[in-house]
């Protein structure tokens, strides 16, 4: 790709004990892509994730996001940076003694500096951003609907209007069409807002629907990362099953059938 990348990770170790996650991992994110990270269970799709906006400090390598290598910039200084990302977590996070309103003005308070009083109304139109209705503000996560408490985790991720959204299986527990509601959402607000987004997934309608590129976690390291189309003809036991199992196929098909295309 032509652009530079936003984000460079190169020889990252992912350690804890004797248990080696990555090893020598290499991977980079460009302006405005959605990357859809995928790999079988225990590849570490999630550890990356954390490491990278600082979570999970990694046992070795180097992680340059915007041309600064976090890994050797001090605390204060990194916090600065990470303030230009937005994360949503699988479950959510969201404070449950909170009211949503509550949950998405807290970081503008604390990180931007706003009153209490223009956090709420920058809050209520995060909420409305992500397609959530005027009274889910007033509303407590426990209320909410699974579909809803994922929207709203993601205003809470947009809060501070970041330039890279790393999102963390954000489909998973939805019904397909809370799912596929979901997944055109991001394409909707990457486009709008010109975002940058790693996604972890494991949803082959997700990364048929979102994704520019695809890297695949195996081995300790990325395999492959490249279209999907280009991923899917890797000869490797595991990406076949993944994408010409029954899933991929119906995956395939809907993916045609939606983009009015002959199934090839």
């Amino acid at each position: 790709m032509a652009d530079h990348p936003v984000i460079q990770v190169r020889a990252l170790d992912n350690r804890f004990g004797s248990h080696i996650v990555h090893e020598k991992l290499d991977l980079d994110l460009y302006p405005r892509e959605i990357l859809g990270v995928v790999g079988g269970s225990g590849t570490g799709k999630s550890v990356l994730l954390r490491s990278i906006v600082g979570l999970n400090p990694p046992s070795g390598g180097h992680i340059t996001v915007f041309g600064e290598d976090l890994t050797e910039l001090s605390a204060t200084e990194r916090s600065r940076y990470e303030q230009r990302f937005g994360v949503l977590f699988q479950g959510g996070a969201l404070f449950t003694s909170l009211n949503l309103e509550q949950n998405i003005a807290l970081p503008l308070i604390e990180h931007a500096r706003l009153s209490r009083a223009e956090a709420e109304e920058l809050a209520r139109m995060k909420l409305a951003l992500t397609g959530l209705p005027p009274e889910a503000a007033t509303k407590y996560p426990a209320e909410l609907s699974g579909g809803m408490v994922k929207r709203a985790a993601l205003a809470r991720a947009l809060a501070l209007d970041p330039e890279i959204l790393f999102l963390d299986e954000p489909t998973a527990g939805l019904d397909p069409i809370g799912a596929a509601a979901f997944d055109e959402l991001i394409v909707t607000l990457r486009n709008a807002l010109g975002l940058t987004v790693f996604l972890v997934t494991h949803d082959l309608d997700t990364l048929y629907t979102t994704c520019d590129r695809v890297a695949v976690l195996s081995q300790r390291r990325v395999l492959v990362a490249d279209t999907l189309e280009k991923v899917a003809q890797t000869d490797d036991r595991w990406i076949q099953d993944y994408f010409h199992g029954p899933r991929g196929r119906a995956a395939i098909t809907a993916h045609n059938r939606l983009t009015k295309q002959e199934p090839g």
